[in-house]
């Protein structure tokens, strides 16, 4: 059986896994340890594969911000940052839209995680949302796209990921998400002022009222602030980031806001520890197969058919690379994604010149997008489960939505200094 028809075989089993309800990770796993048995490199191989896929001192950063993020969601954090949200934006057309948007900007600062976005969405805004007359199925996909912005504004867990397997610099991938993780939350506010969210005009509030959510939010915003202050001054690492943002957490802000949620701790803890096995596991399994598929050299076919198509033009590189991606997304989460495809990432970067740091912030944009894209979305998915509507009816409300990504990637395709800008200006690139 030759390479590339392994190469097709094993993407079947793992897509007809999935259509039968197997949860990814372990898809990907048998995909893997069945390509290991096909091109007789034994079992014992691509174990060792899972093992050396998560042996990566970088992602020790994830389950630190998924703890941090997990805190600020149960503590009565997210409420606040909604409060101060509503004082800042609550009066323009589409206030409680607006609201999601800006609040999800603020978390993202302080999760990294798109599935924490969502829950901390869900709990706080969509019942108001609902009692305000908002369509539940437009409610859940605006949650959902909002939520995408957990992956570029930092802490990002999708950069660590990306950095940390593709051997490019996580401080660097920070900064960089900042401005097209703004100009998506932008994209989403206009979008909410002329689309299909309005309602009764809100009274604005006042600078004593502003100050005052401000005030009563500016310990958990501190996160963030601790995060980058800290990685761009040479601090600490972004795990040791991860590490001090708990710790600071734990410490002064939820003794000072919640302190009632103390005793509350352990169940974090252990809530914490099962969201980080999941993309952990992925990210084991997706290592092995991506090990078995470049032992069948298929990343170099998939490069050569680009090669033919872009030939060495970064431009057209970087957008035949967003539609591999585009693709991949609909049926894969971006964390296993991104380990499975980097070796073709790898090669065309070096083909076209590309910078790999705008190479990066392009990938995790697109592959954020394929969070609130059919059939997997799983930002989507979670949001309309929360919302309790029909996942397509939240589809059918999402499409007007994607026009905001595919706008923002072209522009970091076309103008790589939306991405080089502050890395440079910061000195972290």
């Amino acid at each position: 059986m030759s390479g590339g028809t392994i190469t097709v075989l094993l993407v079947l089993i793992f897509l007809a896994l999935s259509i039968l309800g197997v949860p990814v990770p372990f898809a990907i796993t048998a995909s893997a340890l069945i390509g290991g048995l096909l091109v007789g490199v034994g079992l014992s191989t691509v174990i060792s594969q899972l093992f050396d896929g998560v042996n990566v001192i970088a992602l020790l950063a994830v389950p630190f911000f998924i703890l941090a993020g997990e805190l600020a969601s149960t503590s009565g954090v997210a409420e606040r940052l909604v409060k101060f949200a509503q004082s800042l934006v609550g009066h323009i057309r589409g206030g409680l839209a607006q609201v999601v948007t800006v609040f999800s900007m603020f978390f993202a600062g302080i999760s990294g995680s798109s599935t924490a976005d969502v829950a901390a969405i869900g709990r706080v805004m969509m019942p108001a949302m609902k009692t305000e007359g908002y369509d539940p199925a437009n409610s859940a996909a605006l949650v959902a796209a909002a939520s995408t912005i957990a992956n570029m504004i930092p802490p990002s867990i999708m950069a660590v990921v990306y950095g940390a397997i593709g051997g490019v610099s996580v401080p660097a991938l920070f900064v960089g998400g900042i401005i097209p993780g703004v100009l998506i939350g932008l994209g989403l506010m206009v979008y909410s002022y002329f689309f299909g969210f309005p309602e009764r005009q809100r009274q604005r509030a006042s600078l004593d009222e502003v100050a005052r959510s401000a005030g009563a939010s500016v310990l958990p915003l501190l996160v963030p602030l601790i995060i980058l202050v800290g990685i761009l001054g040479g601090f600490f690492t972004p795990t040791e980031a991860g590490m001090v943002a708990v710790v600071y957490t734990i410490v002064v802000v939820i003794p000072l806001i919640e302190r009632d949620h103390l005793p509350n701790l352990p169940e974090d803890f252990m809530h914490a520890a099962v969201l980080y096995s999941l993309p952990m596991m992925a990210v084991a399994g997706a290592s092995a197969l991506a090990w078995v598929i470049s032992y069948l050299q298929a990343p170099q076919a998939v490069s050569g058919l680009i090669q033919n198509v872009a030939g060495t033009n970064p431009i057209l590189i970087m957008l035949s690379i967003v539609v591999v991606l585009i693709i991949a997304g609909q049926f894969i989460d971006a964390i296993p994604a991104i380990v499975i495809l980097m070796p073709i990432i790898a090669t065309l970067v070096d083909l076209g010149g590309i910078d790999p740091v705008q190479m990066g912030v392009v990938a995790i944009v697109t592959l954020a997008f394929g969070l609130i894209t059919p059939p997997y979305g799983l930002s989507l998915l979670l949001a309309t489960t929360l919302a309790e509507v029909p996942f397509s009816r939240g589809l059918a409300k999402a499409l007007p939505i994607y026009s905001v990504f595919v706008v923002v990637i072209l522009l970091l395709v076309f103008i790589p200094n939306l991405v080089l800008w502050l890395p440079k200006l910061l000195g972290v690139y």
